[in-house]
């Protein structure tokens, strides 16, 4: 549940540059916006593998 709620404080701490490289075309804020979709990625894969290990060893 722990990277979980990572997962959410990190969704939401890239939704200012988000904005600000849609609505304003702010390249910089872009960039980040792709760091930060990286890291995103990165943990949404260490929750699958979380999840797929708590299932199987429920079986």
């Amino acid at each position: 549940m722990e990277n979980y709620n990572k997962l959410k404080s990190l969704v939401a701490s890239i939704e200012a540059d988000a904005d600000k490289f849609f609505n304003n075309g702010n390249s910089a804020a872009g960039t980040r916006v792709r760091k930060g979709l990286q890291e995103i990625k990165t943990l949404a894969q260490e929750i699958r593998n979380e999840v797929t290990s708590k299932k199987n060893d429920v079986k």
